[in-house]
């Protein structure tokens, strides 16, 4: 279920989390947005629930208010057992004067005894304000047959470094791609490991 923020709350609520069994988990809720002139963080995403074949999808994290504040991190992926780890969830965006994107949620694992499964894929950092830093991407979830691919890095605005790409589920899987950092300060993000 999702737990919006409440227009002008300070902060966006938490996402709830998809519930597990049957043959698809059920998909994490979306964290809520900030009150868009309370200067809050946007709210978590909640975890996907796990399923007998696919994992449900992490729920995004919440954006910041308009101009001040850090995003929500996004919800994980939940474990597919027979083919399809869930994706985790992407970070929410920063407030625009200043505030550091979200982290994304690391995708959902897929093994089982037969040793098939792709990984979710992770979610994407989100995007910093003027001055901050964007959030790192989210690993990629292992697979027995097929890695996860890690999440992209958010890029920085101004004054702050990009995030960090998601390694990928596993050796010889692909990674993600470090963001962009400020164009007056700051550094690249590294890249995943593959």
């Amino acid at each position: 279920s999702r737990r919006p923020g409440t227009p002008g709350a300070r902060f966006g609520g938490a996402g709830g989390s998809g519930g597990s069994g049957g043959s698809v988990g059920g998909a994490g809720g979306a964290g809520g947005n900030a009150g868009a002139l309370s200067f809050g963080a946007g709210g978590a995403g909640g975890a996907g629930g796990g399923g007998n074949t696919t994992g449900g999808a992490g729920g995004a994290g919440g954006n910041a208010s308009l101009l001040f504040g850090s995003g929500g991190a996004g919800g994980t992926g939940g474990h597919g057992n027979a083919l399809q780890g869930g994706a985790g969830g992407a970070g929410g965006n920063a407030g625009m004067l200043s505030g550091s994107g979200g982290a994304g949620g690391a995708g959902g694992s897929a093994a089982n005894a037969n040793g098939t499964g792709t990984g979710g894929t992770g979610g994407a950092g989100g995007k910093s304000g003027v001055t901050g830093s964007g959030g790192d991407g989210g690993a990629g979830g292992f697979g027995a047959t097929t890695a996860g691919m890690g999440g992209n890095g958010g890029n920085a605005v101004a004054v702050g470094n990009g995030g960090n790409g998601g390694n990928a589920g596993k050796a010889g899987g692909t990674a993600g791609t470090g963001g962009i950092g400020g164009i007056l300060l700051g550094n690249n993000g590294n890249n995943g490991k593959a």
